[in-house]
């Protein structure tokens, strides 16, 4: 065993899709846990505490337990991590063995292959399959010291017997290298196809509103002298806020988090308790929630946008919402004499931030001049589509596209990867080909490092799908590639990754 690490070795280790998770340094038990060969150096062999699973980790992917423990076990608040931080502890105050016992994690291991392997049985076998192997309830690795928990036992010698055949029939383990490993990164021993244990989305990190970016100086904005208001700091807002603030606009912000503001407080945005003192306390408005029933709650809510939206009132909905819901907005603003404009967005996190958004606008044409100079900050280019409800259908139409582009990708770099191809080299040969384009390739690498950085919620983007079937649905027009990729989105939300970023969908095309 190479001199980095040895038996018994406490360890943190990463697969990716998933969080790091505790393990032990231990030796293969069985001739058919054959060592896979990598091409990015050497590899242990790793058994996962609170899973009872294991699997070849090279050793780039492995780090010291201790030195790293505050760092990491801040990163996961699910139960089976807890669980699997308290095994390793009772471990460490122990006198735990360097070695287990695979005997209660067959069963496991070939239902977790088997979700990742397609085979072909008779009919009579598949049903067969379905009546007897149901799925155990999750039990702790064989250790012993505190927490030590009692390991499954076969209930029959037909059971005992039926273990003891797939043990001496299995002759290969499932490379790890292929995302297939039974011990996926905190993977548990229910069926991948049920529910794997969710990656944790990382941190994001702080938005520095003191600097200014380059693309911002280089604009020369000549700020608005009305004062505008902003309601929603979620990870569209802050960037634009962002921006309006370094031009030198006036803005009063809101969140329904209140902390969220103290930031921007500090670098000179004023604070409004409510929407409805946000409202009259500026000139201009602009809202950007999570949902169109968000959006609704805020207008139509106790202190909302109604309370004190009148003549000399402007409002504009930045959240991605349906026609339907922009034009019921827009109808209660204008009876009560305001304007109303929607101003969809197209762009990312990072185009928010940057002020390279895309701006589809529709309703009042001088609401729209009004904005002009924060349209300006915002995004590189701004478009007045004409009545209310074009801006939206717009946005669904391009959210469509993006939607099934990005499910697209997905599933040929899993199939790649099923194929033993390296996902590298499919990114690298797209970027030379005509589909090569900011887009591909920032999701595509997000794919690639495992780890999801929200800079778009997939939660979103299954909201803006859902909507445009609705939008076909409304003109009896049949999208069924849209319904498709809708459910594949809708599983990977299922699946618990709906607040990570869009490429997360990779998880669904892949298990």
């Amino acid at each position: 065993m190479p001199e980095a690490y040895k038996q018994g070795d406490l360890v943190w280790a990463k697969m990716k899709g998933f969080s790091p998770w505790p393990g032990r340094i231990t030796a293969p038990t069985s001739k058919d846990h054959k060592k896979p060969v990598s091409k990015k150096g050497a590899c242990q062999f790793v058994f996962f505490f609170g899973t009872k699973n294991f699997a070849w980790i090279e050793e780039n992917n492995i780090k010291p337990y201790l030195p790293h423990k505050e760092e990491l076990i801040k990163a996961n608040k699910t139960v089976p991590f807890k669980e699997a931080i308290e095994e390793i502890e009772n471990y460490r105050k122990g006198n735990g063995t360097d070695t287990f016992d695979v005997t209660d994690t067959v069963d496991e291991f070939d239902r977790l292959k088997e979700s990742v392997t397609v085979k072909k049985e008779p009919k009579s076998s598949l049903l067969r399959k379905n009546h007897t192997n149901k799925t155990p309830k999750r039990s702790s690795p064989t250790i012993s010291g505190p927490g030590r928990k009692k390991a499954r036992t076969t209930s029959s010698e037909d059971e005992q017997d039926e273990v003891a055949s797939k043990r001496s029939s299995r002759s290969d383990e499932i490379s790890v290298g292929n995302h297939s490993s039974p011990a996926r990164k905190g993977v548990g021993v229910a069926s991948i196809l049920d529910r794997p244990f969710t990656a944790v989305r990382p941190v994001t990190p702080t938005l520095d509103l003191s600097s200014v970016s380059k693309i911002l100086k280089e604009k020369n904005i000549n700020p608005s002298q009305l004062k505008f208001g902003f309601l929603g700091l979620g990870i569209m807002g802050s960037g634009m806020v962002k921006n309006l603030i370094n031009s030198g606009h006036s803005v009063v912000v809101w969140n329904r988090s209140p902390d969220k503001c103290d930031e921007f407080v500090k670098v000179g945005a004023a604070h409004g308790l409510t929407p409805s003192d946000v409202i009259q306390a500026a000139d201009v408005t602009f809202a950007c929630v999570a949902n169109p029933q968000a959006a609704k709650d805020m207008v139509f809510g106790n202190c909302g946008v109604l309370c004190e939206i009148g003549p000399s009132k402007g409002y504009v909905e930045m959240t991605n919402i349906d026609a339907e819901t922009s034009k019921d907005i827009s109808e209660a603003i204008m009876t009560k004499g305001g304007r109303y404009l929607e101003a969809q967005v197209q762009g990312s996190k990072t185009q928010a931030e940057d002020g390279t958004l895309v701006v589809l606008a529709a309703g009042d044409r001088s609401l729209f001049d009004d904005c002009q100079s924060c349209f300006e900050a915002m995004g590189k280019n701004s478009f007045f589509l004409g009545d209310v409800g074009n801006a939206s259908k717009m946005n669904l139409v391009l959210q469509l596209v993006t939607g099934v582009c990005l499910a697209g990708l997905a599933e040929g770099m899993a199939l790649a990867d099923r194929a033993g191809l390296q996902q590298k080299d499919v990114m690298e040969i797209l970027t030379l080909t005509n589909l090569n384009c900011p887009l591909i390739y920032e999701k595509g690498n997000a794919i690639i490092e495992g780890g999801f950085p929200t800079h778009q919620a997939l939660q979103h983007m299954a909201k803006d799908l859902k909507l445009s079937l609705g939008m076909g649905d409304s003109l009896d027009h049949p999208l069924p590639i849209t319904a498709s990729v809708n459910e594949v989105y809708k599983h990977a939300k299922r699946l618990g990754y709906g607040d990570h970023d869009v490429s997360a969908v990779y998880i669904r095309t892949r298990f």
